[in-house]
Formats: C-alpha cells, sequence, structure tokens
C-alpha cells in the first residue's frame, strides 16, 4: 500500500463536482478522485477546524463507532473499477480488523476526523495515479531548442526582396 497525503479539493468549473487531490507520500506523484460536493465540504471543514454546532453525517458515524468502542486504524483506496474507485475504512472492534466498504469520499471524510493514514493500492496508483507536468519554463525552453532552427531561417530572410501586395 502507498501512503498518501490530502493535497486539496479542487472545484470543477463543468459541474458541482469536486476533484479530491491525493498526493503519493515521497513522491510527485498524484491520485485525482471525483467526488461530490458536500462530502468534499465535510473534509474541508474539518481539515480547517471549523466547528459545527450539530454534528454532520461524518462526525456521527465517527462517534458511533468510538461509542461502540471500535478504533478507525486507516481508510484504503483499493480498487478502480469501471471508472469508480472503491475504498474501505479499517476499523478495529474487540480483537478484530473490520474492513467496511466505503466511497472513497467518505473513508476520506473519517480519515479527517480520526487523524489517521490514508492510503492506496499500488494497483490503483498504477492505474490512475499521474505526475505533474513539466513546469512552463522547462517547456519553453525546450520549444525554444526545437524552434531555433526556425528561428535561423526567418532570421535569414531578406524581407526587401519580398514583392509588396
Amino acid at each position: 500500500m502507498i501512503e498518501v497525503k490530502i493535497e486539496s479539493i479542487r472545484a470543477s468549473l463543468m459541474s458541482e463536482h469536486r476533484v479530491i487531490i491525493l498526493k503519493e507520500v515521497n513522491s510527485d506523484r498524484f491520485l485525482p478522485i471525483w467526488i461530490g460536493r458536500y462530502e468534499a465540504e465535510a473534509i474541508a471543514i474539518r481539515l480547517q477546524d471549523i466547528e459545527v454546532p450539530r454534528p454532520l453525517t461524518h462526525d456521527l458515524l465517527y462517534n458511533t463507532i468510538l461509542e461502540m468502542g471500535g478504533q478507525i486504524s486507516h481508510v484504503t483506496v483499493n480498487d478502480l473499477r469501471d471508472d469508480t474507485f472503491y475504498a474501505y475504512i479499517a476499523v478495529n472492534l474487540n480483537g478484530r480488523q473490520l474492513e467496511i466498504d466505503s466511497r472513497p469520499s467518505d473513508a476520506i471524510a473519517l480519515a479527517v476526523r480520526a487523524n489517521v493514514n490514508i492510503y492506496v493500492e499500488e494497483s490503483v496508483m498504477a492505474q490512475a495515479g499521474v505526475y505533474p507536468e513539466p513546469d512552463v519554463s522547462e517547456e519553453a525552453e525546450e520549444e525554444d531548442d526545437d524552434l531555433s532552427a526556425f528561428r535561423s531561417f526567418i532570421n535569414s530572410l531578406d524581407l526587401d526582396d519580398l514583392p509588396l501586395q
């Protein structure tokens, strides 16, 4: 399993959906996962330490697990099938470790409440993980190198010899 941290939550300009960006620890690889607006807000509220007057759904679930004697140990994004991510919440309860099926957004919302690690299976990261685009300044330098022959040709033209239209 690969440990990840929440890098950011971004809004889509095309829909009401959000994208949570998970960053692999000790690497530049990212895993973007589309999530709903309400799940994104539930995660952001906790990350920003915003106090709410009453428990939200994820707070209720977390409190229920604790009151029943359970402890969340970690969450894992464990599968990707038909463009849908799957996850589980690992709960220690009465000497057993339960793996409760979950949407990644709900699992992550619980992970931030329980302050536990978030993992991604290596196969999922291999399928959907992405590396950032090269720096724009590096791309510009590469383009300059590619265009140098063309630029030399243009600079060698004698524009005085061209017919006027």
